[in-house]
């Protein structure tokens, strides 16, 4: 009996840092880079346009998410009050929101 508990001991620790040491490879990856490649190459679509802003919405890169949302709006009119809000707030960071803007509207979108 007494050696099964140091036996246990060192198994768990030996287990523990092996978990602990172990990395995701995909958290290193960039995905605002693998999708712009993805639309360089060509495949750009509504979705990837939408991931590409909203990425760079949440990383507070404001330009290059105006120019997503804007891409997005041009390929696909949207309806959806989430990514107006998103393109909206991005302008205003930039300083550039005005009320004529021709992807957003008075009647779907609230000033805040």
């Amino acid at each position: 009996m007494n050696f099964f508990k140091p036996f246990v001991f060192i198994l768990s620790l030996v287990c523990f840092f092996t978990i602990s040491a172990q990395t995701d490879v995909n958290s290193d990856v960039d995905v605002t880079k693998v999708y712009e490649q993805v639309v360089k190459e060509g495949y750009g679509t509504p979705l990837v346009y939408k991931d590409l802003a909203n990425a760079h919405y949440f990383k507070s890169n404001y330009e290059q998410a105006k120019k997503w949302y804007e891409k997005l709006f041009e390929t696909e009119p949207t309806k959806d009050l989430t990514l107006k809000f998103r393109y909206k707030q991005s302008l205003k960071a930039l300083g550039l929101y005005t009320e004529d803007n021709k992807y957003l509207s008075n009647k779907t979108v609230s000033t805040n």
